[in-house]
């Protein structure tokens, strides 16, 4: 991630790459390439580089220590997901990004992308009328060399639930309101790893609707976000499938297909009665660069973060609370 976000400051014109901070050897080449400074730690660049932003592209457990770093130095900052490896560090930096009024954005980037935009401006306009369910899923197969290269991610602190579902999560709020409660039900029977391969999620909603997930990175299906968005290239494509459908009382909408489907008039509601149907048009954008953007003007003081850091920690703590029904077999509240 840290190196396609260079990618982006270096093709943006509007900002500099100033400086790279990694203490490994292979960031030294990258450094030379882009002909700016190399740092061995984020403490010593934000003591010696004039830099008007970070961003924050490394592993989970160091988000926290270096965006309170950041903080710290009066410096915004952009923090990959998930804003922290555990609910109580992310507890801990959102108290001091609140008391320092910091300008904190954190990389939940599909929220940047046009799909998202159209599909929430959609839903608050009221056209889908209040919402009473959502479906979603999450279904795809990593092959094995994907657990191969980081053993890790076939034991605990590993698994679809800590490293997939959080973008889920974020958009499901984003879509549908705050999440108040969730259930699980989980199987490890393909892989047969510690944890689990595949998850079957109920969701309650703040205001009233409920919602169901699948989660599996067995499942041969293209059922994906990454697999049907085609906001990232990198991934195959199948246009004629969604991954979410979300449905009110006078309509619903398919996402990202973007088909909508409601009735003529509110007296015409019935399952016998045909839906019109629209095709919603969405720009083709990388939501990356449009990040990348937001955060060039939230640092100019021209925009609010488009996700806070409490909005990140919601969804870190509404992601282990899935975990936590998981295993326990319990309803699990969220708020």
């Amino acid at each position: 991630m840290g190196r396609r976000h260079i990618e982006l400051i270096v093709a943006q014109p509007s900002c500099t790459l100033a400086c790279i901070v990694d203490p490994s050897p292979a960031a030294e080449s990258i450094a030379a390439q882009n002909r700016v400074p190399l740092y061995p730690s984020i403490e010593a660049m934000l003591g010696t580089a004039p830099v008007d932003g970070v961003i924050v592209a490394t592993p989970n457990a160091l988000h926290v220590p270096q965006a309170l770093a950041c903080i710290a130095a009066g410096v915004p900052v952009l923090v990959e997901k998930p804003v922290a490896d555990t609910v109580q560090a992310g507890e801990a930096l959102c108290d001091a990004a609140e008391r320092a009024h910091a300008k904190v954005l954190v990389g939940h980037h599909r929220r940047h992308g046009a799909i998202m935009a159209r599909a929430c401006a959609l839903i608050a306009s009221g056209a889908l009328g209040p919402l009473v369910a959502a479906v979603g899923t999450a279904l795809f197969y990593k092959p094995d060399r994907y657990f191969d290269e980081a053993p890790w991610r076939a034991q605990p602190g590993g698994g679809p639930v800590l490293i997939n579902m959080i973008h889920e999560i974020d958009n499901l709020r984003a879509l549908c309101g705050e999440i108040v409660a969730v259930q699980a039900i989980a199987s490890n029977a393909r892989r047969g790893h510690p944890v689990e391969d595949t998850v079957a999620i109920g969701l309650r909603f703040a205001g009233g609707a409920l919602g169901t997930f699948m989660l599996s990175d067995t499942a041969a299906s293209a059922r994906s976000w990454e697999q049907t968005s085609r906001e990232n290239k990198s991934y195959a494509s199948y246009p004629d499938e969604d991954c979410y459908v979300v449905a009110g009382t006078h309509g619903s909408l398919a996402i990202p297909t973007m088909r909508l489907r409601t009735y003529r008039s509110a007296e015409e509601r019935s399952w016998w009665k045909p839906f019109e149907m629209q095709l919603l048009a969405v720009d083709d954008v990388d939501p990356l660069a449009r990040q990348l953007e937001h955060f060039c003007a939230m640092i100019r003081g021209e925009v609010a973060p488009l996700v806070g850091v409490r909005d990140g920690l919601q969804n870190l703590r509404v992601t282990e609370a899935i975990g936590e029904a998981a295993a326990s077999g319990r309803l699990i509240a969220t708020a």
